[in-house]
């Protein structure tokens, strides 16, 4: 058991700072993003164009580049073999985009060498998703019928799914910066500099996914600081 002090939990500030460190790394990145997001690409080259000139000098031909609505939603879809690109990269001519378009594009080039941690983070996902949803409603369900146990650790081993899936995330998302990074460097996309920015651009959404595993980590340690050494069923 863990002391209250005057009706405060005090295991609520492992949430508190996984918040501030989402919060936080989330303002990182919006702040670099806009930044040299109005530093235009001697190229001038959008992100879909760069996207695809990516793709198409790894061989890659069955993917296709879309746009989609919102701002930094970009993400590549292995399922649908579709790259979406956001408002702000898609039709951008910016360092930014063209090194947000290249980050999607690693992945997509993971997806097409059957990159270890990919495959992993895909197998785990309906788990982790699943687990992430009914993690909590297990958990509530076994305090009200008197702290079951079998409930309780079964909500907590579900919610272990989602963690895992953080930290599989990151080997999967510093890869990909590592090979967009590399692809503008030596295709000539980008020049001197610009080269130099990306990695900041990148360097900075980085921490979300650091953030991310954090804060889910964090969330898993005080369920078990919280259930972890009760013994009732």
């Amino acid at each position: 058991m863990y002391p209250y002090f005057y009706g405060f939990d005090p295991t609520y500030m492992l949430i508190i700072i996984g918040a501030v460190l989402s919060l936080g790394a989330s303002a990182v990145v919006n702040s670099t993003f806009r930044k040299y997001s109005r530093v235009r690409s001697l190229s001038g080259m959008t992100g879909a164009q760069a996207a695809q000139r990516i793709l198409n000098s790894a061989g890659i031909y069955d993917v296709s580049v879309q746009h989609i609505s919102g701002n930094l939603t970009d993400h590549y879809d292995p399922g649908a073999k579709v790259l979406r690109l956001s408002d702000s990269v898609y039709g951008k001519t910016s360092v930014a985009a063209i090194g947000v378009a290249a980050h999607e594009c690693g992945h997509a080039i993971q997806h097409q060498h059957s990159y270890v941690p990919l495959r992993l983070r895909t197998a785990i996902f309906p788990v982790a998703s699943f687990g992430s949803k009914i993690a909590w409603p297990l958990i509530l369900l076994g305090i009200i019928l008197s702290m079951s146990q079998t409930l309780i650790y079964a909500g907590i081993f579900l919610f272990s799914f989602a963690v895992l899936f953080q930290l599989v995330t990151l080997p999967v998302e510093f890869n990909a910066s590592r090979r967009a990074v590399k692809i503008l460097d030596e295709s000539g996309i980008l020049y001197g500099d610009e080269v130099g920015i990306t990695k900041k651009v990148l360097g900075a959404a980085a921490l979300t996914y650091v953030a991310g595993a954090a804060a889910a980590i964090l969330q898993l340690l005080r369920l078990l600081i919280l259930f972890g050494g009760r013994n009732r069923d």
